[in-house]
């Protein structure tokens, strides 16, 4: 696999004008977030990521996570490249200056974990977790707890995990079996009075046991006695690998363990555990918030895992464009179509295959600028700014469901690229395309984000947030027909869907309509960086910016508008055949 690079300059440029930092840190709570730090974070987690983590993304491809005895092992550098992912603090970058963190803005902690990804996409789900953690403890931990817990969770001495999942339930969280008893003063000596004994078996749990970090702190979903059915009966709990003392200091292993780890398409490197907790009725877990109030607390961990699988598709595509470029450059065949000379040329040269590469960059530079513009309205949104709260809301599943589809066509254009030798393991496109197919499953799938979007995020304000997005990307556009058009088709569809369409017509056309919206901001997004570039801004990308922000509008642009009948056929037709005739 080609080396690794990592976006520096086009991260940066994302940074500044689509999460608009430097804006951001005009105010106190961001203040240090200063261009010379910014370029700093960027450059230095870029050397980290090429030298340190990039060169064990093949091998933990090929060997992969393995289990013995309960223990899970990573192949040799893991362990290394974590302590001094630990030892230089990249874990912190976000968290909260009181527990260790640098308080800086979210849109950074994005980009570090975007150059991480792209150089180990399975390895960096594990910080990925971590910091889904701490922001749910941050946010629905009692003050004990954080303080307890966050100060290693941010320094990623510890690591943290989600455990929804169980094999009854799939994605319907409300179905969970796993059970939470209240313990009794009379129990292990007074020891753990007012915890509870958790007992269940959760499935899919990443990076779920390994010997990386000192202690591992799993945020579980589960029932307490007499609590209502469904989702309205769950609670969060605090379940850790090791029990932790007053002091921190780490005691006795807890009753829970890895029974297996699933063997998979992709991500080979990180394990994903399933996890049995109780089988000897001693497993010790505490409650977070107030019982039956464990979904909410569970959905702002979710909401920043999203963002952050919204991240890995723009790294399985920086990587796949990357090996497709390199490739292109290399691979000598055939004459240019047309020429006088006859002799064989790189395939660059060839019509079709620009054309591929520059779709590549232009998608991939498109989800890029979706998604810091999404961090940029959460960061804002943490400074109060109610519309930009709700923008982000809205932003979420736009963000996380196409992102992840574009890495999906990016890795598949990078093997087409490869031709016959991207279908070949030893080239490592076809390790891209594997890893690729995960982001748009987890975290919910693809087609839950678009569901979310039709329902809950549309009916903000009666549509209205939508509809004031939509109408400043017209504005905005000015000449750009196409992007204006596309706004003008979101905007249109969505008021269909909030005044006249009923449910299953707004869910069966939620994936259109996710895409279109998508598209029309990451069209609005790169529209604003190619004229940054023109007025000066990264004069590094001012040959290549424009080409891709023009490719983006002239030829991805238009063909999102083409959705706009899928968006609106309703769900008849696909009620036209029984059950029984659809599946025969």
């Amino acid at each position: 696999m080609a080396d690794f690079t990592a976006p520096t300059q086009d991260q940066l440029l994302a940074m500044q004008v689509c999460a608009g930092i430097g804006e951001l840190a005009r105010n106190d709570r961001f203040s240090a977030a200063t261009p010379d730090l910014i370029e700093a974070i960027a450059e230095g987690i870029a050397a980290f990521a090429a030298g340190e983590w990039a060169p064990l993304n093949r091998i933990g491809d090929i060997e992969g996570a393995r289990l013995a005895d309960g223990v899970v092992t990573l192949p040799d550098g893991f362990a290394q490249a974590y302590a001094a992912y630990v030892e230089q603090g990249w874990n912190g970058i976000a968290a909260p200056a009181e527990f260790g963190g640098q308080g800086l803005p979210f849109t950074l902690a994005t980009q570090v974990l975007e150059s991480l990804g792209a150089a180990n996409l399975a390895f960096t789900l594990l910080p990925i977790l971590t910091t889904g953690a701490i922001e749910a403890l941050q946010h629905h931990g009692s003050e004990e707890q954080k303080a307890l817990y966050l100060p290693r969770l941010i320094s990623g001495e510890w690591s943290g995990t989600m455990n929804l999942t169980e094999p009854q339930a799939g994605s319907d969280v409300g179905a969970l079996r796993t059970t939470a008893m209240p313990i009794g003063p009379d129990e292990f000596e007074g020891r753990h009075a007012g915890k509870y004994r958790i007992s269940g078996q959760k499935i899919f749990i990443t990076w779920g046991e390994h010997e990386l970090a000192e202690n591992i702190v799993h945020l579980v979903l589960a029932r307490t006695p007499g609590a209502p059915e469904g989702s309205r009966g769950i609670s969060l709990f605090i379940v850790p690998k090791y029990l932790v003392s007053e002091d921190g200091s780490l005691g006795e292993r807890n009753d829970l363990v890895c029974t297996g780890i699933e063997h998979k398409l992709g991500i080979h490197a990180s394990p994903t555990c399933v996890m049995s907790y109780g089988d000897n009725g001693q497993c010790i877990g505490e409650l977070v918030g107030r019982e039956n109030e464990g979904l909410r607390a569970m959905f702002t961990m979710m909401n920043n895992a999203r963002i952050n699988v919204a991240s890995q598709g723009v790294q399985i595509a920086e990587r796949a464009a990357q090996q497709a470029l390199a490739y292109a450059r290399e691979r000598i065949q055939s004459p240019r179509a047309g020429s006088a000379d006859k002799h064989p040329v790189a395939i660059v040269e060839h019509p079709d295959v620009r054309r591929m590469l520059l779709r590549m960059r232009a998608l991939t530079e498109g989800a890029r600028a979706l998604l810091y513009y999404t961090t940029g309205q959460v960061d804002r949104g943490r400074l109060a700014d109610r519309a930009a709260a709700q923008r982000a809301e809205l932003l979420v599943p736009l963000a996380k469901a196409w992102c992840t589809d574009t890495g999906i066509e990016v890795a598949s254009l990078n093997i087409q690229i490869h031709g016959g030798m991207g279908y070949i393991e030893e080239t490592g496109a076809a390790q891209l395309y594997r890893d690729a197919r995960i982001p748009p499953i987890y975290e919910g799938t693809n087609g839950i984000q678009a569901a979310d979007l039709v329902t809950r995020k549309l009916g903000m304000e009666q549509g209205g947030v939508l509809a004031g997005l939509m109408d400043e990307i017209v504005r905005e556009a000015g000449d750009v027909t196409a992007l204006a058009g596309l706004a003008r088709g979101c905007a249109r569809i969505g008021h269909w869907m909030v005044e006249e369409a009923s449910l299953d017509d707004r869910l069966a056309g939620s994936v259109p309509f996710c895409t279109m919206c998508a598209v029309a901001v990451a069209g609005s997004q790169l529209l604003r960086q190619s004229r940054a570039v023109a007025a000066g801004a990264a004069p590094a990308l001012a040959a290549l910016k424009p080409v891709t922000a023009r490719y983006f509008l002239e030829h991805v642009v238009p063909e999102a508008a083409g959705l706009e009948a899928a968006a609106t056929a309703g769900a008849e037709l696909l009620y036209s055949l029984s059950t029984d005739q659809l599946t025969a």
